[in-house]
């Protein structure tokens, strides 16, 4: 029954992964800025926001403050660990995980978002 459950919760989080990838229409930059609308800074958490609830509230939180049925909070991590988390399957040196299990699975796609991803983690409320 597991290997069942994980299989559809894999589809799931690729289907979604897939889907995010899809969220610029031909007349939106794919900065995400318009010129002369927002500030650099606010574009890259904006567009942060937009690849964490594309590819990371199926498990976490839709608020990354708060614990998600799967995964832990993920507000303040560092770009040391989302880069191992998501594109190694592993954690940084020293780092204690806030939950056992390794259960996640790989983000290749993401790499070019976590910049992005991570300013929206690290944004004052």
């Amino acid at each position: 029954m597991f290997d069942r459950r994980f299989l559809i919760f894999t589809m799931f989080v690729a289907t979604v992964g897939l889907c995010a990838g899809c969220r610029c229409s031909p007349s939106t930059p794919a900065t995400g800025v318009t010129a002369g609308a927002e500030d650099p800074k606010a574009a890259l958490i904006k567009r942060g926001k937009t690849v964490y609830a594309g590819n990371c509230i199926a498990c976490h939180n839709p608020d990354p403050k708060l614990a998600g049925s799967v995964g832990p909070d993920i507000y303040g991590s560092s770009l040391e660990l989302l880069r191992a988390r998501l594109l190694k399957g592993g954690y940084p040196e020293g780092y204690q995980p806030k939950r056992p299990g390794a259960g996640m699975p790989l983000f290749p796609h993401l790499e070019p978002e976590i910049d992005a991803l991570h300013a929206y983690l690290n944004a004052a409320p």
